[in-house]
């Protein structure tokens, strides 16, 4: 007998009681018990690792491949934007209008509007590109696309750094899952929300994001309307392309010099023409008024370098 404790192997002339080890003297049935659970411990222990191991490994597995994923999405982004501001070719911009008052006049109205309601958006870009010296014909191509009958997912209230990083990671899968347009892919997706006047005085935040090139925007359904809503549509498309607000967003005053059109005019105010991403002709120091339409404004010097118009007069 081998004593499952010390390991002491019984001799014939030990005179210990055959179940009593002679060297250490425990019984042999309880130390066996000992030894057993001892082992089965270990074992235990060990699975207990195992699967510990296995979930860790797992979870880096995951963290790697959202970490691959997110690389390729910022390397798309930032290769779309650079071929989109190259200024080789034209634009093509796709326009989606939306519903989003669920009115029927909002409706009716929505189905009235066709692709020349947006022509100015056009003539500005012509216009402003040819006076920065940039030599293509035609920056942008504007169409409409299909009625979208889904509001796309909004922006967290709290604007935290996370939550706005996925709200825009949302939006951009949402644009291109719901993209039904029967023709070339757009370059850049504009998703139009008409409300009715009489129910929305004020309207909503724009938004335009440079990754994904997709923005979305506020407009009045209604025909006196469709100009001031091409300004704002210019203003966000300019977004898409890298640049940046120019008025100060408590007071919505254009900020000088960047957000004023003709920043070196004397006398300075009134000034004469609203600078894109100011948003607003500053009229004195503490006022500024919406333009009617985008004949009333200008792309500045610092607008025109962040959306690469290098040609900076």
């Amino acid at each position: 007998m081998l004593c499952p404790k010390c390991q002491y192997q019984r001799q014939p002339s030990d005179h210990a009681p055959d179940w009593q080890c002679p060297n250490c003297g425990v019984a042999y049935a309880k130390a066996s018990r000992a030894a057993t659970a001892k082992i089965q411990n270990g074992a235990a222990d060990i699975n207990t690792s195992a699967a510990i191991n296995s979930g860790f490994s797992f979870k880096k597995l995951r963290v790697f491949i959202l970490l691959l994923v997110l690389a390729v999405v910022a390397l798309d982004s930032w290769l779309t934007a650079i071929r989109a501001t190259d200024w080789q070719d034209s634009l093509w911009v796709v326009v989606y209008p939306i519903n989003a008052d669920n009115s029927q006049l909002t409706d009716e109205y929505i189905n009235s509007i066709s692709t020349t309601d947006f022509e100015s958006v056009q003539a500005f870009f012509a216009t402003e590109t040819k006076r920065y010296g940039i030599n293509v014909n035609d920056p942008i191509e504007i169409r409409l696309g299909p009625i979208v009958n889904e509001l796309p997912p909004l922006p967290p209230e709290d604007r935290s750094v996370l939550k706005t990083m996925w709200w825009s990671l949302q939006l951009r899968y949402w644009s291109v899952a719901i993209d039904q347009y029967d023709g070339p892919q757009p370059d850049i997706r504009v998703f139009v929300l008409y409300n009715q006047p009489a129910k929305n005085k004020r309207l909503p935040h724009s938004t335009g994001l440079q990754k994904g090139m997709v923005s979305v925007v506020h407009a009045f359904a209604d025909d006196t309307s469709v100009q001031q809503n091409n300004f704002v549509i210019a203003h966000e498309l300019l977004h898409t392309l890298g640049a940046s607000d120019k008025y100060d967003l408590q007071t919505t005053l254009p900020i000088f010099p960047d957000g004023y059109a003709e920043p070196d005019s004397e006398p300075l105010f009134p000034q004469q023409f609203a600078e894109i991403m100011g948003g607003r002709i500053a009229v004195s120091e503490t006022t500024a008024i919406m333009p009617a339409s985008l004949t009333q404004a200008l792309v500045g010097a610092k607008t025109a370098a962040e959306i690469g118009w290098r040609n900076i007069e």
